[in-house]
């Protein structure tokens, strides 16, 4: 969709992001009445539909976040799980980024914003398409919170993402939200000439169109060489998919991370793309935790 054009979404990851990245406007629609939308061809004008209840609501500043967390590829996970658990329902406004994130790191920060909280629209200044200022996000009105995010705050937030650390792992699981083409290109170099351990199942959601891209482009095949599998349109947390054996996950998606001690009884360690292949191949937990020291 394009900016400012009026569509009915549902899934948290899909609206948070058509809302914050795209500047579409959505609420967070059930099952059927997003039909009725389609059908009518109308959605109700109310909430995030009109501009005067998409300003920002509080107001979080990054303090002396280094430039090499900022890159690094669990920053905005772990970001967005500290920034959902206090705004919840809120729309908060996100400041002192000093790296410009990539889409698909804003696609994992607003993902995990709405697992932890109920995000559905999200700021980021000079980032996204709704604040060029700080004014113009919360449409000239004051902050209703300020929230200052050190580094303690970060490690706190990263703490919380995992319930496993250093035991035998069961199974990898990457893609909530869906794995898009950029990723699989950057896991396929990290398998080569690498095999999944025995007793790890090693599992990529995504969708099945995005499934046929990376297939055409030569990214699956590392990873069936490396004894890893494809699911397509689904995703764990929503369709009964896992063997009753597997008892401890890891990913690298905030998402997963938090959903599946609840939704599927399993313990979880969070961690960087590369802890999961590194992971996957020994058979246990191993977190490279030095930049977070």
């Amino acid at each position: 969709p394009a900016f400012g054009q009026q569509i009915a979404w549902g899934e948290s990851n899909a609206i948070v992001f058509a809302n914050s990245v795209l500047g579409a406007r959505t609420e967070r629609y059930p099952d059927l009445l997003d039909i009725c939308c389609a059908i009518t061809g109308r959605v109700p004008a109310v909430g995030l539909h009109l501009t005067e209840n998409r300003a920002g609501q509080v107001l979080f500043r990054l303090i002396d976040v280094p430039q090499a967390i900022q890159a690094d590829d669990t920053f905005y996970p772990v970001f967005g799980h500290l920034v959902g658990r206090i705004a919840q329902d809120r729309i908060p406004v996100i400041d002192g980024l000093t790296v410009a994130p990539a889409e698909d790191q804003l696609k994992s920060f607003g993902a995990a914003t709405a697992s932890s909280g109920a995000v559905a629209l999200f700021h980021m200044v000079g980032v996204t398409p709704e604040a060029p200022t700080i004014q113009a996000a919360f449409q000239g009105r004051p902050p209703g919170q300020i929230v200052n995010v050190t580094m303690d705050d970060l490690r706190q937030a990263r703490r919380e993402l995992s319930t496993s650390e250093g035991q035998q792992l069961d199974m990898v699981v990457l893609g909530s939200p869906h794995f898009s083409l950029a990723e699989f290109g950057q896991l396929a170099p990290l398998l080569e000439g690498r095999r999944v351990h025995a007793g790890v199942q090693f599992l990529v959601t995504t969708s099945r169109g995005m499934a046929q891209l990376a297939k055409a482009a030569g990214h699956l095949d590392p990873l069936q060489r490396f004894g890893g599998r494809l699911t397509v349109d689904t995703c764990i947390l929503a369709t009964p998919m896992l063997p009753p054996n597997i008892k401890v996950l890891m990913t690298n998606s905030a998402k997963y991370a938090y959903y599946s001690p609840g939704l599927l009884g399993t313990t979880v360690a969070f961690g960087s793309l590369q802890d999961c292949i590194d992971s996957a191949v020994t058979g246990r937990i191993v977190r490279d935790d030095s930049l977070w020291r």
